[in-house]
């Protein structure tokens, strides 16, 4: 048994001396000469793991369970030791993820709780919209976790950039890991309830990376192990006779068939001679659950940290993240990433301008070791209950009235954490000034989307498709050109120049044949590169049939 008082300690020692800016070991380190090297548009694979929490993988401390595929990743490829969720909990992380924005910004800020459940909107713009839109063929596997459960609006992963999905719509339906059915695409696909959830999304998965073409692929392998209810196919395997409860037992053998999911997608894609051309991305949502039975004690599940699922402490907000591409040298890197940076991450990578106005930043440069821009501050927001800023080493919390222990007028904690990353020394009556700034910081960063439209629309109107580009990043938009791919007699339209935050729209005429086939397009030329967007016509009901 590991000793947890002894263990900790080593943790506490090793991340206050990092966050303090001691340096890396010389071999996590790589000079400009001996940068890693990318691929040019990648294949990219993002494996998000549901309620994993930080300390549950070996390579950061874990001893019961047995996590040797991860663990290899993280040796081979770059492990990111202070990387944070979107939020504490599902939904507002997995929004952050998808769209780049934090929880004071993005759409969806909250689990439902016993409420509606919560919707992304048109308005939103997805990693996946992203490289959809640049050519790349996309697919959402396992969990989405935004409603309603309805095809053909705008929160189905079909139409927020996602080619093919196969998994759980709503939030609640993936608490089944027996479910009745689940949905392909538009359509529910009826099941026994005797089949394994996790079964049939790593067979999907498998099958979508070795379906080929000349194409860069977009897999979101969205799993919901290890989320609870602690339930498993067959009995617990290796920790079947291990002393500790059954919903203790069950949940290592999840994290060990996380692992093995891992292994399975990673086995793949170099039998396909992928891997070379594909950078693997492992994070996790939030931290642990203690949810049914399971004691994150048992495992130290949150390593060093306090909290977990459902805290702004870092056991809440803190997770594992590592990318693999066998091109990657390996590395350690220490400077703080989050969720939200993961779009403007996956945009860089597939060369597509990146949107302006997010929360996020790209850390290609930390992939390769050409470093990348620093946040000034990260920001976690759980509207009407608790709220946290991180400026450099320096944390503050703040909790509503009564929640947590809190009084009428709620409360407000101030940590260093580069001497204390368990958030044990509350010091906002000695700094009051600090903590006063750092709340400051916070209000002003919570508040409406601040985001421009981006990207390509197209609609019915006058007897014509209308075809508008949104140009929504920072940079102007050169020699563009707006057209049809279809039948012959559709012409393109060019214009020198859309800046940023500025539209171009065209219409042309309904070709009197071929409907059903017409991608509207977009081709220009930014950053000194050029750039093509397609984009399937989806007519609607009120439209002529296309």
């Amino acid at each position: 048994m590991i000793n947890a008082p002894s263990r900790r300690a080593f943790f506490a020692g090793t991340l206050a001396g990092s966050l303090a800016g001691v340096a890396l070991p010389s071999a996590a380190l790589a000079s400009d000469a001996e940068s890693a090297a990318l691929p040019s548009r990648p294949n990219i694979v993002v494996i998000l793991a549901d309620d994993l929490g930080w300390g549950e993988i070996g390579s950061q401390g874990q001893r019961l369970i047995s996590t040797p595929n991860l663990d290899r990743l993280a040796a081979e490829g770059v492990r990111f030791e202070t990387a944070y969720s979107g939020a504490p909990l599902c939904a507002p992380s997995r929004c952050a993820l998808l769209t780049g924005l934090h929880a004071g910004h993005g759409t969806v800020r909250e689990n439902p709780e016993g409420g509606p459940q919560h919707s992304l909107t048109e308005a939103d713009l997805t990693f996946a919209e992203l490289l959809q839109l640049s050519g790349y063929r996309t697919a959402c596997i396992g969990k989405w976790g935004f409603g309603p459960e309805q095809p053909d609006q705008a929160s189905h992963p079909n139409l927020r950039g996602f080619d093919e999905f196969y998994g759980y719509i709503g939030h609640v339906h993936a608490h089944q890991y027996f479910p009745t059915y689940l949905w392909h695409n538009g359509a529910k696909v009826r099941l026994d309830g005797k089949t394994y959830a996790p079964h049939l999304f790593r067979e999907r998965a498998v099958a979508f990376m070795r379906k080929g073409g000349d194409d860069p692929f977009l897999l979101y392998f969205a799993t919901n192990l290890p989320h609870s209810p602690s339930v498993i196919a067959g009995d617990a395997g290796r920790y079947e006779s291990r002393p500790w409860s059954g919903p203790n037992r069950r949940h290592a053998a999840q994290v060990a068939r996380l692992d093995t999911d891992v292994a399975a997608l990673v086995r793949a894609l170099r039998e396909t001679g992928l891997a070379e051309r594909t950078l693997v991305l492992f994070t996790s949502d939030n931290g642990p659950h203690s949810e049914k039975g399971v004691t994150p004690e048992l495992f130290d599940s949150n390593g060093p940290f306090r909290g977990d699922k459902r805290d702004v402490y870092e056991g809440g907000i803190r997770v594992p993240m590592i990318a693999w591409s066998p091109g990657l040298r390996p590395r350690v890197v220490k400077q703080p990433v989050a969720a939200w940076d993961v779009l403007p991450t996956l945009a860089d990578l597939a060369g597509v301008p990146v949107p302006a106005r997010l929360d996020g930043h790209s850390f290609r440069g930390l992939l390769t070791g050409a470093g990348a821009p620093k946040h000034d501050h990260l920001v976690w927001n759980r509207p009407r209950k608790a709220q946290a800023i991180r400026r450099g080493r320096w944390k503050a919390v703040r909790f509503a009235p009564h929640i947590s222990g809190a009084g009428p007028e709620g409360r407000v904690e101030l940590y260093d954490l580069a001497a204390d990353p368990g958030e044990r020394r509350d010091l906002a009556a000695a700094r009051p000034e600090l903590a006063g700034d750092l709340l400051d910081r916070l209000d002003r960063s919570i508040g409406e989307d601040p985001r421009v439209p981006y990207g390509l629309r197209s609609e019915i109107a006058d007897g014509q498709i209308v075809v508008t580009l949104h140009n929504g990043s920072s940079v102007p938009w050169r020699s563009v050109r707006l057209g049809l791919d279809g039948p012959r007699e559709l012409r393109s339209h060019a214009v020198e120049r859309v800046d940023p935050g500025t539209a171009i729209a065209v219409g042309f005429p309904l070709p009197a044949a071929g409907r059903a086939r017409i991608t509207v397009r977009a081709d220009f030329d930014a950053n000194g590169r050029s750039h093509a967007f397609r984009r399937r016509h989806h007519s609607t009901a009120a439209e002529p049939t296309l």
